[in-house]
């Protein structure tokens, strides 16, 4: 459990106990179903981390894109919808070389122009023979994107890095040294779906 959604339980619970003292408790039915969806939206469960050289989904979502960028770039978009997981992993494990927030649109997420047009969080993940990049990209609800990690820290393939609350997408980067593993229209799990395998070559 993220602590953001405790917080915010507590809070639409307060608020309906609040109601239901003073005006009626029919007026404070809905706040505590927003505090029990609090709870639920921000879960947190551990996840089996594949082995080997492999990039994972930073993210739990449907695959809206698989979109080849001639020879040297790939990107994979994942739309996460309201009742998804929203906490964000590492792809790969590496050192955080750079991290680049850009201010942008609020736009539907599951949208292709959302990628280029929408409010991001970009991080740059580099290690031996191979860097990926990937974008925490606010939707039409989300308005916060959360990393908890700077350039220089390293990080573990899977692990927690951040989330982005209330539905959004995560786009990721990958070079010509990777062989895509999935294909538009999939549903992925963030630390557990394989997007690609490296080429060791």
């Amino acid at each position: 459990m993220v602590i953001d959604g405790i917080y915010y339980a507590l809070a639409f619970s307060a608020g309906g106990a609040l109601l239901w003292y003073l005006i009626n408790p029919a007026f404070a039915a809905p706040l505590f179903v927003l505090a029990l969806f609090c709870l639920y939206f921000f879960r947190d469960p551990d996840r089996s981390i594949p082995e080997g050289p492999v990039a994972v989904s930073p993210a739990d979502g449907k695959v809206v894109g698989v979109i080849g960028d001639g020879a040297e770039c790939t990107r994979i978009s994942i739309f996460l919808n309201i009742f998804d997981v929203h906490v964000n992993r590492a792809p790969i494990a590496g050192k955080i070389t750079n991290v680049e927030y850009t201010k942008g649109q609020f736009l539907v997420a599951s949208r292709e122009d959302a990628s280029s047009q929408n409010e991001r969080n970009t991080v740059t993940i580099t290690a031996e023979a191979t860097s990926v990049r990937f974008a925490q990209i606010a939707g039409l609800i989300a308005r916060r994107i959360v990393f908890n990690k700077k350039p220089g820290d390293t990080v573990a393939k899977g692990e927690r890095v951040g989330l982005i609350k209330f539905g959004s997408r995560v786009d990721v980067f990958l070079g010509p040294e990777w062989d895509i593993q999935v294909r538009t229209g999939e549903r992925v799990s963030g630390g557990s779906s394989v997007l690609a395998q490296r080429r060791l070559t």
